[in-house]
C-alpha cells in the first residue's frame, strides 16, 4: 500500500486487483492481520479469482486511488505462508462483531476499521463503532450526510484506537491468540461481569475460561445468578471447584443453591474438605435466616494479645477489605467475647492489650435469627459488620453490610 495513507476498510472491500501488467486478477474479499504485536500488521490478502479464493502475501500489493475509487496493483502474486496463531481476518472476525471498549468498559459493535499505511507496511489502527461507519459500509454515508447537513445535523462518528479495544467475539472460530484478552486485566471484576453477561453463550464461556482462578472467582462473584449457573454448567467439575475454592464460603453457598442438586454435590465433593465443609454448613441454614447470609471469613484474637502483635498479624494475613472492618475477641473455647474495630486498633497504644480497648457491649446476632430486621439493625447502630454466634455462644461468622443490602434488594 502507498505510504502515509489512512483508509477505511469498507472502501477496500470488493476492490479490483490487477497484476503487474494491469491485467484483472480478481477482487479483494478480506485482509489478514497479525495481532501478536501492539500494531497489528496486514500480512495477507484474500482475493476472489476466476479459479476460486486465493490467499496471497500482501507485501507486493499497493493501493491505487483514481477518482475516489480504490483498486489494488500487485507487482507479484505470492501465496501467503501464515502461522496458525494471532491472525485475524478483518471482515470475517471483526466486522459486525462485538469488541470491548477497554476505556469505556463496555461492549461495542465494529462497523468499520481504519488502516494506516507506511513504508514499513500497513497496520490496523482503529475501529469505527459509530453510525457513520455503519452507513459508510452500506454505501449511504455520503448522501445521508449531505441530507443531514441541510438540517444542521451530522452522522455520529466514533473511532477507538486498536490498543484501547479487545476482540472477544470468537464463538464460531478456531482462532489461537498468544495473548488472549490481556487488555482486560485492568478492568474491574464487576465491569467484566457486565461485559460477560452481554456476550453470546459460547463467547462468554471462552472468555471466562481464559481467566486465572483468582480473577475468575472475582468475576463469578459479580455475575447474576443465572449467568453464574450457565458458566458453571459449562466448566469441568475440577476447574469449577478450583474457582469456587477462591471465593468466600457464603458466596459459594448462594451459587450452589441455584444449581441442580446433583451438580452441586459433585462440586462440593471435588472441593477441598475444609472449603466444602464451610459451604455445607451455610447451605444447611433455613432461607432468610441470619446464618444463611453470614460469612465464615473473619479475624479473631485473644484479649491478652498486644495491639502491636495484632497489627503484625493483620499485615501477615492480609484479609480482604470487608473482613477487616472489625476483629473479634474469642475465649479459649471459641466463644464470642467482644468486638474491636480496626479504627480502635490503629489509634491505640501499640503496647495496650486488646482486652483494654475491646467493645464488650456489642451484642452478637444469633445464626438462627430471622434476617428481616438486619438492615434496620445495622443502620441504627451504624455497623459495617456484626458478629454471629451459635446456640452455644461460639463464633459462627459475621454479617457484612454489603450482603444485607444485596439481600434487601433481592427481596424487593
Amino acid at each position: 500500500m502507498n505510504p502515509n495513507t489512512t483508509i477505511y476498510f469498507s472502501r477496500l472491500l470488493g476492490s479490483k486487483v490487477f497484476g503487474e501488467a494491469d491485467d484483472f486478477v480478481g477482487r479483494l474479499r478480506d485482509l489478514i492481520v497479525d495481532v501478536g504485536s501492539q500494531r497489528p500488521k496486514v500480512v495477507a490478502a484474500s482475493i476472489s479469482t476466476r479459479e476460486g479464493q486465493r490467499l496471497v502475501d500482501s507485501g507486493p500489493i499497493r493501493v491505487r486511488r483514481v477518482e475516489g475509487r480504490y483498486s489494488f496493483v500487485a507487482s507479484a502474486l505470492r501465496d501467503a505462508s501464515l502461522s496458525t496463531e494471532n491472525l485475524l481476518y478483518l471482515k470475517k472476525h471483526l466486522i459486525d462483531k462485538q469488541i470491548v471498549d477497554v476505556d469505556g468498559r463496555k461492549l461495542v459493535r465494529v462497523n468499520d476499521l481504519v488502516l494506516d499505511s507506511g513504508s514499513s507496511g500497513s497496520f490496523l489502527v482503529a475501529v469505527d463503532v459509530g453510525l457513520e461507519g455503519l452507513f459508510r459500509r452500506l454505501g449511504f454515508a455520503k448522501p445521508l450526510s449531505r441530507l443531514l447537513r441541510v438540517f444542521g445535523k451530522s452522522l455520529p462518528s466514533k473511532l477507538i484506537l486498536w490498543n484501547e479495544v479487545e476482540a472477544v467475539d470468537f464463538s464460531s472460530t478456531q482462532i489461537k491468540l498468544s495473548k488472549a484478552y490481556s487488555k482486560l486485566d485492568g478492568i474491574h471484576p464487576s465491569d467484566l461481569a457486565d461485559i460477560l453477561e452481554e456476550l453470546d453463550h459460547a463467547s462468554r464461556v471462552a472468555l471466562f475460561n481464559s481467566l486465572d482462578e483468582e480473577r475468575a472467582a472475582d468475576v463469578l462473584e459479580e455475575l447474576e445468578p443465572g449467568a453464574q449457573v450457565r458458566i458453571l454448567e459449562n466448566m469441568s467439575d475440577e476447574r469449577a471447584a478450583d474457582v469456587l475454592e477462591k471465593m468466600p464460603a457464603d458466596e459459594v453457598a448462594d451459587i450452589l443453591d441455584e444449581l441442580k442438586a446433583e451438580k452441586a454435590e459433585r462440586l462440593l465433593a471435588e472441593m477441598e474438605t475444609s472449603s466444602s465443609s464451610e459451604v455445607r454448613t451455610l447451605m444447611a441454614y433455613p432461607e432468610d435466616s441470619v446464618g444463611s447470609l453470614m460469612s465464615k471469613d473473619y479475624v479473631f484474637f485473644n484479649q491478652s494479645m498486644k495491639v502491636a502483635d495484632a497489627m503484625a498479624e493483620l499485615r501477615t494475613v492480609k484479609p480482604e477489605a470487608e473482613v477487616v472492618y472489625s476483629v473479634y475477641v474469642l475465649d479459649a473455647r471459641g466463644k464470642y467475647v467482644a468486638t474491636v474495630s480496626l479504627r480502635d486498633i490503629v489509634v491505640a497504644d501499640p503496647q495496650a492489650r486488646l482486652g483494654e480497648i475491646m467493645n464488650s457491649v456489642t451484642d452478637p446476632l444469633h445464626d438462627t435469627d430471622g434476617a428481616g430486621s438486619l438492615a434496620e439493625l445495622m443502620l441504627k447502630y451504624k455497623l459495617h459488620t456484626a458478629p454471629v454466634v451459635d446456640a452455644e455462644g461460639k463464633m459462627a461468622g459475621t454479617i457484612v453490610i454489603e450482603d444485607v443490602l444485596e439481600y434487601v434488594m433481592h427481596k424487593r
